[in-house]
């Protein structure tokens, strides 16, 4: 079989936002407290997090981090979280069935943030909160002082501003199993009085309004439609969540999901655009695709922990382990957002530690890299600059689900500052390898400097704390440029990031 993809320089999609790299920690299972929070820990620095998980997280180079959830966000109130650790109140999360003690809390996750070289994403309660909490969050946050709330971050030992950019007004508002669960016009109303008293305090910041929680859900899109009209002026994103799964054991149908990806962004990008067109706005929205992810290994042992131990510190809870499969699929979604960078601008890989997460740790012992760690951290330091527009010309299968999957699943980045040009190709197909041809215009004396290779024998291989190195990238091979031309033989059902310089 063969595969041929035109790629041409001055063809492109959009630069990309390196927030699109993004990722999030939600006071949820291991993510915190067993995460990157465990003072008992042998590599825990004076504030109690864990040192061999912030090297794992700096080397992921993320941007942002969305925090603290999540459903748990919808009940939460954040002044639980702040002044002398052993005066916060112990509080029941009705989201996760946990107790969460907020021993951890918005200044120690501030902390935690700069010693991770991120940015923080705050998200605001808007299911049992409302305005007042929203401008007094921002107001401790951010205002330098001279104020009520400014001054008691000061009291706490803040003395200067944490200036978070992003925010995120509520979390999955369309979900019935969200805690202050609201009809499209109730939180649209709810969310631009929220937006617009933030607004009235800093109209630089940049604000995410909830859009569906799922392309599944009974109310999309017309959820997006609603919510827009009541609030386009006063926010600049709006927000996509998505979880791919595979409980069938359906190899083809699973590999072709992110296909659904596509067709998500592409449904919410015209809802958007219809409510700028009816508004005669010279406003775009852009999309904050802020948590995506595969997600659905824990989901039965996650029920049982919460029937036989409910209330927990830090239950083991979403603690899938990814399989190499799964880091197909994780490559093919970062292959969505990328295609999709002219619109999406913020993407938050849900989660970051322990919690359905690139790194694991193991409770007073080690942290290892799952199988999704690696697209994402060659997404993460090679997907940065600007997205070419390909045309791909590849065999395919049909699939009941998605119609004709094309086996070659590409995206490019070019990279002006660094002279790089980087591809991240999959190859779908389960049986045979793949000779591709890709033509580099624009792109003369450009050499293959690395060509990173995911490829298995076994497509449930797993990465563990005692075989860490199960499932880890290569150096490929069998890949030249000849003449102009990328051509040679990709491996099948691999992913590859094949990077060229001068």
């Amino acid at each position: 079989m063969k595969s041929n993809i035109v790629l041409n320089k001055k063809f492109a999609i959009s630069k990309i936002d390196d927030r699109l790299f993004g990722s999030f920690i939600e006071h949820l299972g291991r993510a915190v407290y067993g995460g990157i929070f465990e003072p008992g820990h042998e590599t825990a620095d004076e504030d109690g997090f864990r040192q061999d998980v912030l090297e794992m997280v700096k080397e992921l180079q993320v941007p942002v981090v969305r925090y603290p959830g999540g459903n748990f966000v919808s009940a939460y109130n954040w002044e639980d979280s702040i002044g002398p650790v052993e005066e916060r109140p112990v509080r029941l999360d009705l989201a996760w069935k946990s107790t969460e003690p907020n021993t951890v809390g918005l200044n120690e996750f501030a902390k935690w943030a700069k010693k991770a070289d991120t940015e923080v994403m705050m998200a605001i309660n808007l299911g049992t909160k409302g305005i007042s909490d929203a401008r007094n969050v921002v107001e401790y946050c951010n205002h330098p002082g001279g104020s009520y709330w400014s001054d008691l971050r000061k009291e706490h030992g803040y003395e200067e501003p944490h200036d978070f950019k992003l925010w995120c007004l509520g979390n999955e508002m369309d979900g019935p199993w969200q805690v202050g669960h609201k009809s499209a016009y109730e939180y649209g109303r709810l969310a631009d009085e929220a937006a617009k008293a933030i607004k009235l305090f800093d109209p630089e910041l940049e604000l995410v309004v909830c859009g569906s929680s799922t392309n599944q859900m009974p109310t999309f899109p017309e959820w997006e439609r609603e919510v827009l009209e009541e609030c386009y002026d006063n926010v600049d994103y709006l927000s996509l969540h998505i979880y791919l799964k595979n409980p069938e054991n359906d190899l083809e149908t699973f590999l072709a999901s992110p296909m659904g990806m596509d067709d998500f962004i592409d449904t919410v990008t015209k809802t958007c655009d219809y409510v700028k067109a009816k508004k005669r706005s010279k406003k775009t929205i852009n999309l904050s695709f802020d948590e995506w992810n595969v997600w659905f290994h824990s989901d039965e042992q996650d029920q049982e922990t919460y029937k036989k131990e409910p209330w927990q510190v830090g239950p083991p809870l979403l603690e899938d382990i990814y399989t190499f499969e799964d880091a197909l699929v994780v490559g093919g979604m970062l292959n969505s957002l990328i295609r999709h960078s002219d619109r999406v601008k913020i993407g938050c890989l849900a989660q970051l530690v322990n919690v359905i997460a690139p790194i694991m740790t193991e409770n007073d012992g080690t942290v290892w890299k799952q199988t999704i760690f690696y697209p994402f951290y060659y997404g993460s330091r090679y997907g940065r600059g600007t997205a070419l527009n390909l045309q791909v010309e590849s065999p395919s299968y049909d699939n009941k689900t998605y119609g004709s999957v094309p086996y070659i699943d590409a995206t490019a980045v070019c990279n002006d500052e660094k002279d790089e040009l980087t591809l991240f190709v999959i190859n779908r197909n389960s049986k045979e390898e793949m000779d591709l041809e890709v033509s580099l215009d624009g792109f003369e004396g450009y050499r293959i400097v690395e060509h990173a290779l995911m490829v298995h024998d076994d497509i449930k291989a797993t990465n563990t704390k005692d075989n860490q190195n199960n499932v880890v990238p290569t150096e490929g091979s069998g890949l030249s440029v000849e003449g102009g031309v990328l051509k040679g033989k990709l491996a099948k059902l691999s992913w590859n990031c094949i990077r060229l310089s001068k």
